[in-house]
């Protein structure tokens, strides 16, 4: 299949098992802590410095996960923490920049992801993602989670579209 990806105008992603490897190490106060890959980390930098609204739409509640993606240029309330219905926030965030699901790319990788990856234009899975996902998903990465799966699909997003151009000093400026 062929997929289009000069009709997405923003990017979606789960966290747990999509922007990590899905371990999460708690300390004895309860707080819990993940290990991010940092070009996936760079890759929304890329997009929010091209302008693509970028939201992380996750089940897990820490301020450590939005404080991340704040430092990659995302806005604070792109970020949706304790989220238990997807596309309900899927469809806040193409709202309020008005988009259409249509025009979303969304990265998901268990069953809680299954809605909006049906519901968008383009839904990524990592390579290590439940059977479940995996046969709804548009595209399965040849990456797993927390290994590359975001900047794969948004560095090839970006780059089919040409806006996968580093600008040094909107680099240094922003960040």
């Amino acid at each position: 299949m062929q997929l289009d990806l000069k009709k997405i105008k923003a990017f979606a992603f789960d966290v747990d098992g999509v922007m990590t490897d899905g371990g999460v190490l708690s300390d004895l106060s309860g707080e819990l802590y993940r290990v991010f890959d940092s070009k996936d980390g760079f890759a929304i930098r890329m997009a929010t410095m091209a302008g693509y609204p970028v939201a992380a739409i996750t089940g897990g509640r820490s301020m450590s996960v939005r404080n991340r993606f704040i430092s990659c240029g995302m806005k604070a309330e792109d970020v949706y923490l304790g989220s238990r219905n997807k596309e309900l926030d899927m469809h806040d965030f193409c709202a309020r920049y008005g988009i259409t699901p249509d025009e979303l790319m969304y990265f998901g990788d268990d069953v809680p992801d299954i809605g909006v990856l049906k519901a968008c234009g383009i839904g990524v899975c990592p390579s290590d993602a439940v059977e479940d996902v995996k046969s709804v998903a548009d595209y399965v990465s040849p990456l797993p989670g927390g290994r590359g799966c975001i900047r794969d699909m948004f560095e090839k997003t970006m780059k089919a579209q040409g806006r996968w151009v580093f600008d040094v000093q909107l680099y240094t400026k922003k960040f």
